[in-house]
């Protein structure tokens, strides 16, 4: 398809539903450019919506972005667009992650479109899952997908499941003793206080979930320690069913592989019906984000840690407008 068929509308929907996408703290630290001459839309980082404390070297930021860049892919298929992503294409420009251009070859990766309807359907779940297991032919179907953005997805057994939870509880108390993350975390967190940031950005109450009686399972509680009104206590699953997101290597392209895979992983997931969370609290700190990984597995870095199972499904967080992060060239 040439450049001139990339109307202003058409973009315009591309990102829409490229903004989606999950991110640290529902920061959205994308932009997007379209330049009409070439037909080429950007993805730069906004290292103004970082985290300099839980995220020093940027890389759950590159993690969103990637996220971001994979359902712009989805969208850009779902209407018969054909996108090409060129990764890091300026070296001596670090912000600028990525060009996608949608004047590919038709054999582009096709699958995609079928998870365009996951799009506005994947919300985190911070809420209690069921015991029941997920199949086994479901959980291969998730490896695959992050596979197919080369990346590993392993699922631990139970001596590393055991460990992944040391790590979140050791997380905790690192976290309680850090007064700047904790400061940070408010800054991002929406309860409904005088002076709080815009009702577009952020983590809004309803989405904390309720409070675990005793830490079974890894969700990050965006309450503690302020008090939200109404909100309820609850017993989690003993037995979460995890898996690890990780690469060989961890550099900028490989944070932004593992973003697309984060976002294949979930709307695969989604669409098989399952409901999803995320979890990085242990890989935010480098003394504990090493023992994460699985010394048997062929993953040299783990990016995320996905809770899956079945039970209530999140709602949607809110999205910055598309006009605050898209402009035309």
């Amino acid at each position: 398809m040439p450049p001139t068929a990339l109307t202003r509308p058409l973009v315009t929907s591309l990102i829409e539903d490229a903004v989606t996408a999950p991110s640290m703290h529902n920061a959205q630290p994308w932009k997007f450019v379209h330049r009409t001459s070439t037909g080429v839309i950007e993805l730069h980082g906004d290292p103004l919506r970082g985290m300099p404390h839980e995220d020093p070297d940027h890389r759950a930021l590159h993690l969103g972005c990637g996220a971001a860049l994979f359902g712009l892919r989805v969208a850009a298929v779902h209407r018969g667009l054909h996108p090409v992503v060129r990764l890091l294409p300026h070296p001596d420009a670090p912000w600028h992650l990525a060009d996608v251009r949608v004047d590919g070859p038709d054999d582009a990766d096709s699958e995609l479109g079928i998870l365009h309807d996951a799009l506005s359907r994947r919300h985190t779940s911070r809420f209690p899952f069921t015991e029941e297991r997920i199949p086994t032919e479901v959980i291969d179907g998730l490896r695959t997908a992050a596979f197919l953005e080369g990346c590993r997805l392993v699922v631990p057994g139970a001596w590393h499941t055991d460990t992944v939870m040391d790590l979140v509880h050791a997380s905790e108390l690192f976290e309680a003793a850090d007064e700047a993350v904790r400061a940070e975390i408010a800054a991002w967190t929406r309860t409904g206080a005088a002076g709080e940031g815009p009702g577009t950005e952020g983590i809004p109450s309803y989405a904390f979930g309720p409070r675990q009686y005793d830490v079974t399972s890894p969700v990050r509680d965006f309450g503690a320690p302020r008090q939200v009104p109404g909100r309820a206590s609850a017993r989690f699953e003993k037995t979460p069913q995890l898996a690890l997101l990780g690469t060989v290597g961890d550099t900028p392209e490989d944070w932004l592989k593992a973003g697309q895979a984060m976002d294949r992983v979930l709307l695969q997931a989604t669409l098989d019906g399952l409901a999803t969370s995320l979890m990085s609290q242990p890989l935010e700190w480098p003394e504990l984000r090493s023992d994460a990984r699985d010394p048997g597995s062929t993953i040299g870095f783990v990016h995320m840690v996905f809770r899956l199972g079945y039970g209530p499904h999140g709602r949607a967080t809110p999205r910055r407008p598309v006009s605050e992060v898209l402009a035309f060239d």
